[in-house]
């Protein structure tokens, strides 16, 4: 590990591109964990490096051998539509991400019993009657919990949005 520096320098000096770089350096520290019992003595540093020159030598070998392959066009027919990203785009599921966590901040705030309605009901998708079951309470008081817990919800998301902190 101490001359991890020195291998990405290296790396750095032998690639086209800094990804490029950090691929054979991982490729190397991962062989060179790998035949650690086999280095006797010698110098640790050199023997890393010239584990970073074969993979590089591997890598640029493995690029040739690879035919190039033009991506289709979105508008073709056979495979444009295998261009089109299915997952959100990152600003989505960020903003995905910080609902979520906000979501959750504001359900450890409910009390334990609004917490379990509205998991079971909304979260898990069971009928009143599996609730009535799981929760040992008649289904009225599974229906009468779950509306306070909605509305309790729906208070503690709209004092987030006005700024007041929800506390766990």
């Amino acid at each position: 590990m101490p001359h991890l520096d020195a291998a990405y320098r290296f790396a750095r000096w032998l690639a086209r591109s800094p990804a490029e770089a950090d691929d054979v350096v991982q490729d190397a520290i991962l062989r060179a964990f790998r035949g650690f019992a086999a280095l006797r003595g010698g110098d640790a540093k050199a023997w890393l490096l010239a584990i970073v020159r074969n993979c590089h030598s591997t890598a640029v070998k493995n690029d040739r051998r690879r035919a190039f392959v033009p991506l289709p066009e979105e508008h073709d027919e056979q495979d444009g539509h295998a261009m089109i990203a299915t997952t959100a785009d990152p600003e989505s599921a960020s903003i995905l991400s910080d609902e979520q966590r906000t979501l959750d901040d504001l359900l450890l705030a409910l009390s334990e019993d609004y917490r379990e309605a509205l998991v079971l009901r909304e979260i898990e998708g069971m009928g009143y009657r599996e609730m009535a079951t799981v929760m040992e309470v008649p289904i009225g008081t599974v229906m009468s919990r779950l509306a306070r817990a909605r509305a309790a919800l729906k208070r503690q998301w709209l004092l987030a949005e006005r700024g007041t902190r929800v506390a766990p």
